[in-house]
C-alpha cells in the first residue's frame, strides 16, 4: 500500500523558506507536525485515518527531511519555533485554511504551542503530544530531567559540535528503526533524514534554539501573561517519561492555557503515531470534531469565511506585539 495514498505531495514556499507537504482528505483542516527525528512521513497511519473526515496537511518543518534548511544565525533565529510557526500559518493560508487544529509531537509539540501562542485567530485547537512548553520544562529542570533528557544540552551545546558524531554513524546514533512497524516508505524518509548532515545540523540548531531564543519567548508570553487561547488536548504516551517527570501533564497545561483542557495518556512508546496510529487519530478526530462543532457557522467557520463574524479570512490578524502575523 503507498505512502499517504490519495493524498498530494507538493513543495510550497512559505516566503523563503520551501516546505515538503502532503495533504488530502476532506472536512475541516488539522494539521501533524511531526518531531525529531522523524519526518511528516511519521503521520502516515494516522494521516489515513483522519483523511476519511478531515483535510489533513502534514509537512516537514523547516531543516527537517526535505524542506529548506536556511542558514543558521548566532541567535539560532532561523531554527525558532517561531520562525517554523510561522512557516506552517503562512502554509496553511496558501492552502486555504485560516484556521485549524494543529497536533504536535516531540519537537512538533513545541511549535504547535507556539503557533498557539503567535496566531490565536488561526488555531481552533491544540493537542499538544509528549511535551509541555519549553520554557516550563527548563524553569523546572533538575538532575532528574538532565538525566533522562540530557540530549537537549548534548545537542544544543556548541563549544563541541554534536554533529560530527552523529553523521559519523546515524544508525548507532539514532538507531536504524523498523520497516515492518515504521512502513517501508517511512522508514526510508526517516533514514535518508538522518543520513543527511544539512538535516543532522539543521536538527540541533532546533535544539540551540530551544535552549536559548525559544526559552525567551516562551518566558516573554509568561511575562505578560500572554497564554493558548483555543481549547487544548494533551496526550502522552506510557512509555515515555513525561509522567515520571510531571505527573499529571494535563495540569501543566492549564497554567498556559485559558480554555479547556483535556486529554490523556496513549499506551504506546514515544512515537505513539508509529505504535498507535489507531488511538491516537481517533483522540485528534474526537477533540477536532468537537472544537470545530463549537466554532461559528461549524465547518465553514473552519475554512474562514468573509463576512462570518469572529471568523478571520486570514491567519495571525491579531499576533502579540512584535509578532509577524505572516498574512
Amino acid at each position: 500500500m503507498r505512502l499517504f495514498g490519495g493524498f498530494a505531495l507538493e513543495r510550497v514556499d512559505v516566503g523563503g523558506v520551501g516546505l515538503r507537504v502532503r495533504h488530502g482528505g476532506s472536512g475541516p483542516p488539522v494539521l501533524l507536525v511531526h518531531g525529531h527525528p522523524r519526518t511528516h512521513a511519521t503521520w502516515h497511519r494516522v494521516a489515513g485515518r483522519l483523511a476519511e473526515e478531515f483535510t489533513v496537511v502534514c509537512p516537514d518543518l523547516r531543516g527537517y527531511g526535505r524542506s529548506d534548511k536556511p542558514a543558521t544565525t548566532p541567535d539560532h533565529a532561523p531554527y525558532a519555533k517561531r520562525a517554523m510557526a510561522a512557516d506552517l500559518v503562512e502554509l496553511m493560508r496558501i492552502l486555504g485554511h485560516s484556521r485549524f487544529v494543529v497536533a504536535g509531537h516531540d519537537r512538533g509539540c513545541y511549535v504547535a504551542t507556539r503557533l498557539a501562542l503567535d496566531h490565536p485567530r488561526a488555531v481552533a485547537g491544540l493537542v499538544p503530544m509528549d511535551g509541555i512548553p519549553i520554557g516550563e520544562a527548563l524553569a523546572r529542570a533538575g538532575a532528574e530531567f538532565a538525566g533522562l533528557w540530557w540530549h537537549w544540552f548534548f545537542l544544543g551545546q556548541t563549544a563541541k559540535p554534536a554533529e560530527p558524531l552523529i553523521s559519523a554513524d546515524p544508525d548507532r546514533w539514532y538507531g536504524p528503526g523498523d520497516p515492518e512497524h515504521m512502513g517501508r516508505e517511512a522508514w526510508e524518509d526517516y533514514r535518508a533524514a538522518i543520513h543527511d548532515p544539512a538535516t543532522v545540523h539543521a536538527m540541533c540548531e532546533d535544539y540551540r534554539a530551544g535552549l536559548g531564543i525559544d526559552r525567551a519567548h516562551d518566558d516573554a508570553d509568561r511575562a505578560a501573561g500572554r497564554r493558548v487561547a483555543c481549547p487544548v488536548h494533551v496526550l502522552w504516551s506510557t512509555g515515555d517519561d513525561m509522567a515520571d517527570l510531571y505527573g499529571d501533564i494535563r495540569d501543566i497545561w492549564r497554567t498556559w492555557a485559558d480554555g479547556p483542557v483535556t486529554g490523556g495518556p496513549v499506551e504506546s512508546g514515544h512515537h505513539m503515531a508509529e505504535d498507535a496510529p489507531g488511538d491516537v487519530a481517533a483522540e485528534i478526530a474526537d477533540f477536532a470534531r468537537r472544537v470545530f462543532a463549537a466554532e461559528v457557522g461549524g465547518v465553514t467557520a473552519a475554512r474562514g469565511v468573509p463576512g462570518v463574524p469572529g471568523i478571520p479570512e486570514a491567519p495571525g490578524e491579531d499576533a502579540p506585539p512584535g509578532v509577524d502575523g505572516r498574512r
